[in-house]
């Protein structure tokens, strides 16, 4: 159903919400065309967000926090802000090319009072391009630390609620806290917004604001990307809310994930919970969803080199290097920066060190873990597990295996400034990085470029000018930055024994080895910043929205399972009078019709048509202008036997190889395909591949074989159809058949059998009979029509004839056609077809006036 819904999505995926105030008072309205003030509190008319000719593109960046330091003055009472220079939005600013204006949308990591909420606005707007979203207290701990933190955080790490003590059960009023917080986001952005400007929207707290900026802005450049793992369809598949934040993450334009595995996971989601396919074009993967292309960008996200070195150069991080050196002076220095949280693994990376100093004595006293925590990110019972087994584990390895000047294990459970970690990087000889799951990980990044040192760091290490440096890694295998660091060694966190050797085997590695794993580690990173990840996914994100103004927009769906349907301008809903109008102007017409789909439902159990379908057939057949034709990939006997009661229907079946003008008049068979030898080839494989997919099966037809997979394991019937299409098209390469894929299909056919082939064998057939048709009407709703539809457009037509035909290629439901017209449903159809059938002028001799035309076609044959 199409409309402009004017209800609220936020009402409608809430049902009751709670209430609460907004912002005082919006921020300034934005100019978007010369001298024109939008109101960004209207509705979208469906004009608002047409191309702007009197600014330059900004950037409008949206996260849960700005990138910001704010501090109250508890004397004076005055705030002060400041950027943080570790927030990965900031960096990113770097890879923007040619300067735009970089606009900030987010939340402060503090709480203001409602009345400063306006002068805090105003002042972040000025002075640092930022625009804070002020979300109420009671909202804001439902969605970041309820729905987020306690829900899809977890989830999305692959734990699932089994028990209460270990998850929280889905709740409703959370998720509406989830929405209304992404309304708000929302509602920001729309203040800031101007059409030719980009979004690009940051990680999972953000999930459904997608479709609150499509709903608003039709033509929203958009781009989303996810900074924590997207888990297996068995996983997400668990989540109340799964389709609508599939749906919501699909009116993006482009969708970035760290890693393929991410990027995997989704499509697969989008496959098995609505049915949507993926296919790579040009090496960009791309997911057609009702018109829009959205585009995959898999790439991990970058550190910043600058921030880093500048760090190394810092007269700090010297003065600790050498503190460090004499600390652990004759010491070999493991490393491990971790957040404290159950999923970073610091306990399983514990007792690899508690095995390793148990079956290597030689290594005590030597060698030393210095385990950095930095502050948990939200609190709760499995924060504070995780935190009482790190403690218990660290003081058991430290008790059995240290000694006075010696702790094998040294615990840094508190702030450590930037300097300070970049110190400890430098001087370790190994990184360990053991998650069970986590997104990406940028520690091992940072380890390699501290490693690799500047001129003041080598100085104060001691380290003679122009000398290799050497980086050791461990690294678990469930991290997102493990693909991106093919030295490493990868190791499966849960196997104690596994990280323990791989421990020993990093440390021990010959300096040859460690400089060339370094080397190639640091090129990498070197090359692959934060800057080139920014400028990758903008470029990315401009080739996805180039065809924006291309296409005609419609709103389709309401509340969160909103989305556009994106089509050429010329695609329109075909209206009856305009149609009858042509209709009655005629003296020949040509009708083709497909049948299912379009003349019954594909839901329909009952495929036989209905007495309402025969009755409006006979009715169009009755008019001795009108040709009517049905053409279907179905077999002729079972549409002879279901139009027996329509004497003067034409009848195409499986795809045309067999025709019959009338029901008087015999069945004829195509000269395109006499030899079926190759069906001896082809369903032997067919066979083979029927047994090894459950759920599959062949349908044997005349002179086709069909073979189905829509029962099976859609990615294994995906997968298995792949493999079937290239392995029939290689035995059937010197034989004249076309194997080809549909929807869940693969049909392997003569060649040149296609609808198209039928209207155009009919329409030749009228104009060389010297009754050319000025009419000419084909429906169809599948890929297989949209030849019909192709060839009636295509089919050349006198010059001589007083003026060209109208000509209505009307598809079934709105979706990308190569007809010009739509209609919803086969109600549509048939309402329209009774229309055409009223509107016909029947006389007493229609019928012997039809059968001489018949006859005279056919000696034309």
């Amino acid at each position: 159903m199409v409309s402009r819904s004017c209800i609220s999505l936020l009402d409608l995926a809430s049902g009751n919400m709670m209430n609460f105030s907004q912002s005082p008072r919006s921020l300034p309205k934005i100019m978007t065309f010369p001298g024109i003030i939008s109101d960004v509190d209207g509705t979208n008319d469906g004009n608002s967000d047409s191309p702007s000719t009197g600014n330059c593109a900004k950037m409008i960046v949206v996260s849960n926090f700005l990138p910001l330091n704010a501090k109250k003055d508890l004397n004076s009472g005055k705030w002060s802000f400041s950027f943080d220079e570790d927030s990965l939005l900031l960096q990113m600013k770097d890879g923007f090319s040619a300067n735009p204006e970089v606009v900030y949308v987010g939340s402060l990591r503090v709480e203001v009072d409602s009345s400063e909420q306006e002068e805090v606005s105003q002042k972040l707007l000025e002075e640092f391009n930022c625009v804070p979203t002020f979300i109420p207290p009671d909202i804001y701990k439902k969605f970041y630390h309820g729905f987020c933190k306690h829900h899809l955080w977890p989830l999305f790490h692959y734990m699932l609620p089994l028990c209460p003590d270990h998850g929280n059960r889905f709740d409703r009023l959370l998720w509406q806290a989830y929405v209304s917080t992404n309304k708000i986001f929302a509602d920001k952005v729309m203040e800031v917004y101007n059409p030719e400007d980009y979004v690009w929207v940051h990680d999972y707290h953000l999930m459904v604001l997608p479709t609150f900026l499509r709903k608003r802005f039709n033509r929203i450049k958009l781009g989303f990307f996810l900074h924590s793992p997207f888990p297996s369809s068995e996983i997400y598949r668990t989540l109340l809310v799964r389709d609508e934040i599939l749906k919501a993450l699909l009116n993006a334009d482009l969708i970035g994930f760290h890693t393929f595995d991410y990027a995997r996971h989704f499509l697969t989601c989008c496959s098995r919970m609505l049915g949507l396919n993926y296919e790579s074009k040009r090496g960009h993967i791309g997911l057609e969803y009702f018109g829009r292309t959205v585009y995959i960008k898999i790439l991990p996200v970058g550190i910043h080199m600058g921030r880093v070195e500048s760090a190394l150069n810092h007269p700090s991080s010297s003065i600790k290097v050498k503190e460090i050196q004499e600390q652990f002076k004759g010491k070999r220095l493991v490393i491990g920066v971790d957040d404290m949280d159950m999923f970073k693994g610091i306990s399983l990376k514990l007792l690899a060190v508690e095995h390793l100093l148990l079956q290597n004595s030689e290594l005590r006293g030597k060698l030393v873990l210095v385990q950095i925590v930095n502050p948990a990110r939200s609190s709760g019972k499995d924060v504070q597990e995780a935190k009482m087994e790190t403690y218990s584990i660290t003081k058991r390895i430290n008790d059995t295996f240290g000694f006075p000047g010696y702790e094998p294990v040294v615990l840094i459970d508190r702030h450590v400034p930037f300097c300070e970690k970049t110190a400890y990087y430098a001087l370790a000889e190994c990184c360990i990085v053991n998650p069970v799951r986590d997104g990406m990980n940028l520690i091992p990044y940072k380890y390699i470029v501290c490693r690799q040192g500047t001129p003041k760091m080598d100085e104060a290490l001691g380290v003679v000018s122009g000398s290799r440096h050497t980086s050791t890694l461990v690294v678990s295998e469930f991290t997102g930055c493990s693909p991106s660091l093919s030295g490493a060694i990868r190791v499966n966190p849960w196997d104690i024994e596994a990280v323990a050797n791989a421990v020993i085997a990093a440390i021990d590695m010959p300096d040859l080895e460690k400089q060339l794993r370094h080397e190639k580690h640091y090129c990498y990173v070197s090359s692959h910043d934060v800057a080139y990840w920014a400028r990758s996914f903008i470029q990315d994100l401009e080739r996805a929205c180039k065809d924006h103004y291309s296409k005609r927009c419609w709103d389709i769906g309401f509340g969160l399972n909103f989305r556009i349907l994106s089509l050429s301008p010329s695609f329109r809903k075909l209206s009856n009078d305009h149609i009858i109008s042509a209709y009655k102007r005629t003296s020949k017409r040509a009708i083709f019709l497909d049948y299912d789909g379009t003349m019954v439902p594909h839901t329909s159990i009952a495929k036989n048509p209905t007495p309402e379908v025969i009755s409006v057939l006979n009715n169009l057949c009755a008019d001795p202008m009108n040709s009517v034709f049905i053409v279907s990939g179905r077999g002729k006997e079972s549409l002879s036997d279901w139009f027996v009661q329509c004497e003067n229907l034409g009848i195409a079946a499986e795809h045309g190889y067999f025709l019959r003008w009338s029901g008087m008049s015999d069945w004829e068979t195509s000269s395109l395909a006499v030899d079926f030898d190759w069906k001896n080839i082809a369903e032997p494989v067919m066979k083979s591949y029927t047994e090894a997919t459950d759920g599959s099966y062949i349908e044997a037809k005349e002179i086709a074989l069909v073979w189905h997979h829509q029962d099976a394991d859609p990615d294994f019937g995906s997968c298995q159809a792949k493999e079937l299409l290239d392995h029939l098209e290689n035995v059937l390469a010197n034989d004249p058949v076309a194997v080809k894929r549909g929807q869940n299909i693969v049909e392997v056919k003569p060649q040149g059998v296609t609808k198209g082939f039928v209207t155009e064998k009919v329409l030749s057939k009228m104009i060389a009979s010297g009754k050319p048709p000025g009419f000419v009407l084909c429906i169809g709703d599948d890929r297989s029509d949209e030849d019909m539809f192709e060839s009636i457009s295509n089919t050349p037509y006198s010059p001589s004839l007083p003026s060209a035909p109208a000509i209505f290629a009307c598809t079934v439901g709105q979706k990308p056609s190569k007809a010009r017209y739509y209609l919803d449903d086969t109600v549509d159809v048939l309402a329209l077809l009774q229309c055409l059938a009223d509107a016909s002028s029947s006389n007493s001799s229609s019928t012997e006036t039809r059968v001489s035309f018949d006859n005279d076609v056919r000696k034309d044959l």
